[in-house]
C-alpha cells in the first residue's frame, strides 16, 4: 500500500492560525483506504454487550491497556467507576483539573494486512520527517512514538498546551462509524478565557517553567475536531490549548485514532507549577481566609 499522497498532503497543507497555528485536513485518506481501515477488524468493534466483554475483546484483538493521560490501567477500577458512577471511589486517579478518567488501549499487534500498514506508514521516518519539516523541527534531534489507539468513555485531559518537550503531535479520526460525529468524545482546541490569559503570558516569559493542565473554566472551545478521516497536526506552545472529555456508549462504537508524537531528546525545565500554583484569585481567597482566621484567633485570646 503507497500511502505517499499523505506526506504530500502534509507537505502542502495551509496553516491555520486560529485557535493556534495547526494544520487542518478534512478526507485524509483517499475514500477507498479509509473504508477498508475503518471497516477492518482491528478498528470495527461494535455493539459489544458490555464493558468488560468490550476491554477483553480488545485485548485479544491485539490491544493493551497503556498508561496515558487522563487514564487509568487497572480494569477492575475502572469497571468498578462504570458500574457505580461514583468519582469519589477513584479520586486518587483523578487530575484536580479534571472531573473523571478512562483507560486507552493501543494496538501492537494488528491482523490486518491495510492497518499493519497504517502503523508502519505513522511510525515510518518519511512521515515523521515531513511534519518535522512543515514545522522547521529538527528531526535529528528527535523521537518518535505513534500507535492506533481507543478511547473508552470518561477519558478526560483537561485544557493543556502539551509539555515542552514535544515538538510536534498529531491525531486522526479513524472512528469505525460516520455517527461517530455527533457523539461527545472528540478533541477541543481553546483559547484561554481574558480573565486566564496571564496563564499563557507567563509561560511565555519563563521558559522553564514547565506548562500543565487547567480547569475548562479558564478557557473556551473555538473549535471541535469531529470530522471523521480528518488529521490535526501542530507544534506545541504557550497557546495550543486543547483538551478532551469523552462522554458517550463505547460499546456501540469508540473513539478511535491514529495518534503520535515527535519528541525532543532534551528540554531545559526547572520546575513545574501546577494549576493552583497558577490561580491567584484562588491565592488570595486562602489568604484572606487565613488572614481572617488569624483575627478571629486573636480576639478569642485573654487580654493579661
Amino acid at each position: 500500500m503507497n500511502f505517499n499522497y499523505l506526506v504530500e498532503k502534509i507537505k502542502n497543507a495551509e496553516f491555520r492560525h486560529f485557535p493556534f497555528k495547526h494544520i487542518y485536513i478534512e478526507n485524509f485518506f483517499n475514500d477507498n483506504d479509509f473504508k477498508n481501515i475503518i471497516e477492518s477488524s482491528d478498528v470495527s468493534y461494535l455493539g459489544i454487550q458490555n464493558d468488560e466483554i468490550l476491554i477483553q475483546s480488545l485485548i485479544g484483538g491485539g490491544y493493551k491497556i497503556i498508561k496515558f493521560p487522563g487514564c487509568i490501567t487497572d480494569i477492575n477500577e475502572y469497571l468498578t467507576w462504570r458500574k457505580n458512577n461514583d468519582l469519589n471511589i477513584e479520586n486518587n486517579f483523578l487530575h484536580t483539573a479534571c472531573e473523571g478518567f478512562g483507560m486507552t488501549l493501543r494496538l501492537f499487534e494488528p491482523s490486518d494486512s491495510i492497518i499493519s500498514e497504517v502503523k508502519n506508514f505513522i511510525d515510518s521516518t518519511e512521515f515523521n520527517k515531513a511534519i518535522s519539516e512543515k514545522f522547521l523541527i529538527n528531526f535529528n534531534e528527535c523521537s518518535v512514538d505513534t500507535g492506533i489507539q481507543k478511547y473508552l468513555d470518561g477519558y478526560e485531559i483537561s485544557p493543556h498546551p502539551d509539555i515542552r518537550r514535544k515538538a510536534a503531535t498529531f491525531m486522526v479520526n479513524i472512528n469505525p462509524t460516520q455517527e461517530s460525529e455527533q457523539l461527545d468524545h472528540h478533541t477541543h482546541y481553546l483559547k484561554f478565557k481574558e480573565t486566564h490569559m496571564y496563564v499563557q503570558k507567563f509561560w511565555e516569559g519563563n521558559p522553564n517553567v514547565e506548562r500543565t493542565w487547567v480547569p475548562w473554566n479558564w478557557c473556551k472551545t473555538e473549535f471541535q475536531q469531529k470530522k471523521n478521516n480528518s488529521i490535526v497536526i501542530f507544534s506545541p506552545g504557550n497557546d495550543t490549548m486543547h483538551g478532551v472529555k469523552a462522554n458517550y456508549n463505547h460499546l456501540l462504537t469508540q473513539r478511535t485514532q491514529l495518534y503520535g508524537n515527535i519528541w525532543y531528546e532534551k528540554s531545559e525545565i526547572d520546575y513545574k507549577l501546577d494549576w493552583e500554583g497558577l490561580d491567584f484569585k484562588l491565592q488570595e481567597k486562602e489568604a484572606a481566609k487565613q488572614a481572617k482566621g488569624k483575627n478571629i484567633g486573636d480576639r478569642n485570646v485573654p487580654k493579661a
